[in-house]
């Protein structure tokens, strides 16, 4: 199957803002930060200051799965390069301590120290990652999806919280989502969809964090051919 990359200057004609027209985005903008509002702020564990060169000595382990630079190239397993640093403490400190269950990940960070992990993720944030091709059947309605999100159906744009380029708001703790493979994308969806992306507390309550919370919802609300196509997308973003 030919394969051919995303480009992301500009939107082809059936993609512009007035073929929606005002009303459509103006509600799915107010969608959106509903969502957003609705959804108080995990307090972070206070944040270490990570070292990246502490970091790059540290990550022979993690190039094993990840590749050089966390460039992945095994599509079961994420590229970690360019990834905002909070948001990669927040995940490996929730893998270390049982919240998110990864039988591969925790025996490797099981013994990390919470400095470990900060400069391990100040490492990764600074790389980057190398891109990847999108589908070509599958990645102009995961484009669309992306950028204006499905009022009718309560989905918001992506681009959101994610950015139009898909580099996160790393300061809100969204990551980056840019030339992820389409398989780990798609196995992160469906894990929502099911609510089994993070383990439940004795009351039953997820372990992830308020954000894990309005993703959960979302995918809930994507169909399987969405979250198909909207992975496509993701994988061919630059």
């Amino acid at each position: 199957m030919r394969r051919r990359s995303v480009q992301l200057t500009g939107y082809p004609a059936r993609l512009s803002w007035e073929s929606y027209g005002p009303m459509r985005i103006a509600a799915t903008a107010l969608l959106t930060l509903g969502l957003i509002a609705g959804a108080a702020r995990a307090a972070e564990t206070p944040a270490i200051a990570g070292d990246p060169a502490a970091g790059a000595a540290k990550a022979a382990t993690c190039t094993a799965c990840h590749g050089v630079n966390g460039n992945s190239v095994t599509p079961e397993w994420p590229v970690i390069a360019g990834q905002g640093a909070a948001y990669v403490r927040d995940q490996v400190r929730r893998i270390r301590d049982g919240q998110r269950p990864s039988p591969l990940m925790q025996p490797m960070v099981k013994d990390l120290t919470d400095q470990d992990i900060a400069d391990l993720a100040a490492h990764f944030s600074v790389q980057t990652p190398n891109g990847q091709e999108a589908d070509p059947s599958y990645w102009a309605e995961g484009q669309k999806l992306y950028r204006f999100g499905d009022a009718a159906r309560g989905i918001p744009a992506c681009a959101a919280c994610h950015g139009p380029n898909g580099r996160g708001i790393p300061a809100a703790g969204y990551p980056a989502l840019q030339a992820q493979h389409s398989v780990y994308t798609m196995k992160q969806l469906d894990d929502y969809a099911a609510g089994v992306r993070y383990n439940k507390d004795a009351q039953g309550r997820s372990m992830g964090s308020p954000n894990a919370e309005i993703m959960a919802t979302i995918a809930q609300r994507l169909t399987a051919e969405d979250r198909r196509n909207l992975a496509s997308y993701i994988q061919g973003m630059r």
